[in-house]
Parts: C-alpha cells; structure tokens; sequence
C-alpha cells in the first residue's frame, strides 16, 4: 500500500487563469484529483444558471476546487513553524480543501432547492461511504476521513484548520470571488490575494490578519459585496433558475401524476421519487440534466416543452420589482393568469435574494458568525469593523430584493380582452 504522507517523485502543475499554476507534491492529493467522484465535478458548473447571463461563466466545481486547495497549500506553507499552527494537520487541511465541493449536484442551489437535497450531506457520503474518495483518505487512518468530514462540516475540534476553508475570509471564497470575476468578465471581485496571504495568522481557533493588511481585507469585503448584486444575484440569472426550478418541479408532479413520458428519465426517478442512493446521486451532473431538457422540449406537457424551449433556447421570463407587503397584487395577478389560460404555479414566481456582507459576532443570534480579528502591534485582537469605518458601514447590514418573474411574450401573443390586458401590466407596474 501506498505511504499516504510519501511526496511525489516530480511535482505536478495544473495550469490556472487565477493562480498561474496549482502545485501538487503529496501523493494522496493527487490520488484524490484523480478519482471518478473528484473528476465528477468536471461536468458541474461553478455558477449554475449564469452563463446565460455572462457567458464566459463555464468554469467547473473542479477548477474551483483545485484553485480551494491551492490557496490552502499556500496558506499552510506561511504558518509552517509558527505558533498554533500543528504542521501534522497540514494533509487534513489540504485533503478537506480539495474535498469541500465533491457532494454538489447540477445546478447545485436550484436543485437543492427543488429536491431538498444538501450537498453537504452528500460531501459527507462521498467521504465516508463506499467510494474511491474514502478508500484513498483510510490510507492515512481509518478514522482520517471522518477528520476531513468533520472539518467540512465545521465540526471538526481545531477550529484553526476549520477556519482556513470556513469563515469570513477563508480559501473557499478568495478562490471563487477571484475565479468568478475573472470567468465572467467583471472587474468587481479583484482583490490583492498575495498581501493577504502574507498578512495571515494562525491563532488558537482562526486565521487573524496582521493590522497592516487590513486595507486588503476591507478591498476583499468590498469585492464580495459588489460580486453578489452584480453577479450573483443578476435578475438574468434569477429568471433562469426560476424556468429551471420549475422544469424540475414539473417533471417531478408529472411523475407523482403518473405520466408516461416519451423517455422515461430513469437517471431522476430516484430523485423524483424520494429513492436516491449515493450511487444515484454521482450519477447526475449537468450534462444528465441537459440531456432530458433536450428530450423534454418535444414532451406531450405542454408546461415541461415550453420550459425545457425556454432555457435551452434562452427565452427567458421578465421581471418586476416585487414588494412582500404588497402580496395581494400577488394573488390578484395569479387570478388574471389563471382568468387567461396561463398557470401561476410555473409562469408567475417570486423570488428574493439576499447576503450580508460581513457580520461581527453576535451570541445567540440565528447563523451567528466569527468575525474577523486584526493582530495589533501590540498582540491584542481586535474585530475588524471597530478598525475599519468602510467595513463598519456595511456590518450586519443584510440587503434582500425581491422580484416577481412572468413570461412577457405570453402576455403580448395572447388574444386577451383589452381592459384585462390593462389590468395585468398595471399589476405589473409595466
């Protein structure tokens, strides 16, 4: 059996747009990149739906991965022979950065929601389950992949090694803020990777930065805030995962309804039917989902065809700015769609998106976060925000918008009697 600490005779290098070169030196990592559940994520999208929206937004959970691990390789080789900073755990943390995406699914958060599956869960099956993944992690001791499970599920008892790919600053989102602005063409998630790196400390139970690289970490802050409202949550992309969220929730009625589909999906009817193994599961990526909506586009549903056009051919829904206190428009407008032929369950959809970007620590308070701590000259920690008057401006703040989604062609090809057209763009405020 393979010696699970043994270096590789001759470093490998992936070649990456974000970090130039991702290096690979220890034997397990590079087991691990090679297995059927880590090559899986090659044919899952890093940012589901957008690349209707930016479509240089191809890039894969793999890359993204890779690019995770890379920043905690780095990130490591800083803390070697500091204080806090036990270099025996050097593996967990690069297996569990590596590791932290295996268990998404297609469309990962659209599909989650649809299915309420939890890639998290999932990660920890890939892990612990009868996978190749978990065959390489025994190499280093029967319970090392419960170790990296524990780290991705924050349960792990070295806070430290949680924080590097968990926390408010960690290599999960330098990576993908840094790898999504450079995919989608954007200049807003820039951000000096190098000078925080070089400011990082380990403490007892998580990475500080040194208080002269705080003007690198509040341009890191400022980055994630602009990524989320000007990519993340791009109404473009909204309104494909809402047709996309539908699709699958159509399929999945028409299945319960007892429909006899022109292809039978069998890779989904686990999933549609609450039935899925972990097997099941790595047998789904995009590629499988794309497939079937090909397939769909000539169902005898009407509603699934339409949908499955819609994405594929990317005649998407429009939108309107949607206020919660006002939920009576809402299902006003679901009677008028309902009055001419057009279903609301599928063609008229709310969806609310919000972030916080950045948040102090706050005991008690539901999804309570670390913050992050500044090292003083002195030693001291303090808490960013109270260093920081950029940061302290958006801290706690969450922002939420709302928005109500509809197919506008449907509106301006029906023969709809001209005061209910009225009606209906007024509601709309069009």
């Amino acid at each position: 059996m393979k010696d699970p600490f043994q270096q590789l005779k001759e470093e490998k290098v992936f070649k990456d747009p974000v970090h130039r070169y991702i290096h690979v030196r220890d034997t397990l990592i590079w087991d691990l990149i090679g297995t059927k559940e880590f090559q899986r994520l090659r044919r899952v999208r890093q940012l589901g739906t957008t690349f209707l929206t930016f479509h240089g937004a191809e890039h894969s959970r793999f890359s993204h991965s890779l690019g995770v691990y890379e920043i905690t390789r780095r990130i490591a080789d800083v803390f070697q022979g500091r204080p806090h900073w036990d270099n025996s755990e050097r593996l967990l943390a690069l297996s569990a950065a590596l590791l932290h995406d295996v268990g998404h699914g297609p469309f990962s958060h659209s599909f989650e929601k649809v299915f309420d599956t939890d890639h998290e869960a999932f990660t920890r099956a890939v892990i612990l389950g009868d996978t190749e993944v978990n065959q390489i992690l025994k190499r280093v001791s029967l319970d090392f992949p419960a170790k990296v499970a524990d780290v991705i599920g924050k349960t792990y008892q070295n806070k430290l090694v949680v924080s590097l790919i968990s926390s408010q600053i960690d290599a999960d989102r330098m990576d993908y803020l840094l790898r999504d602005a450079y995919f989608t063409g954007v200049s807003y998630g820039h951000f000096d990777l190098e000078r925080i790196l070089r400011v990082m400390r380990p403490k007892e139970d998580q990475v500080v930065i040194k208080q002269s690289g705080m003007h690198a970490v509040e341009d890191y802050i400022m980055s994630r805030y602009q990524m989320y409202w000007q990519v993340y949550f791009h109404p473009v992309t909204r309104s494909a995962e809402v047709i996309l969220s539908r699709i699958l929730h159509r399929a999945k009625a028409l299945d319960h309804e007892g429909f006899v589909f022109q292809e039978t999906p069998q890779l989904l009817i686990p999933l549609f039917r609450g039935e899925m193994t972990l097997a099941d599961y790595l047998q789904l990526d995009e590629s499988v989902i794309m497939y079937y909506f090909q397939r769909w586009q000539f169902e005898k549903d009407p509603i699934l065809a339409d949908l499955c056009d819609r994405f594929l051919t990317r005649r998407l829904f429009k939108y309107a700015e949607f206020s919660p206190s006002n939920f009576n428009v809402y299902v006003e407008l679901k009677d008028k769609f309902k009055e001419v032929g057009i279903d609301p369950d599928y063609y008229l959809i709310v969806d609310s998106s919000s972030d916080l970007p950045y948040d102090f620590y706050r005991p008690g308070e539901e999804g309570e976060r670390l913050p992050i701590h500044l090292l003083m000259p002195d030693g001291r920690l303090r808490e960013l925000s109270r260093e920081s008057d950029i940061v302290e401006a958006i801290s706690g703040k969450k922002r939420t918008d709302h928005k109500l989604y509809y197919p506008a062609d449907f509106l301006e090809k029906a023969e709809l009697p001209p005061q209910l057209k009225q009606d209906i763009l007024k509601l709309l405020n069009k």
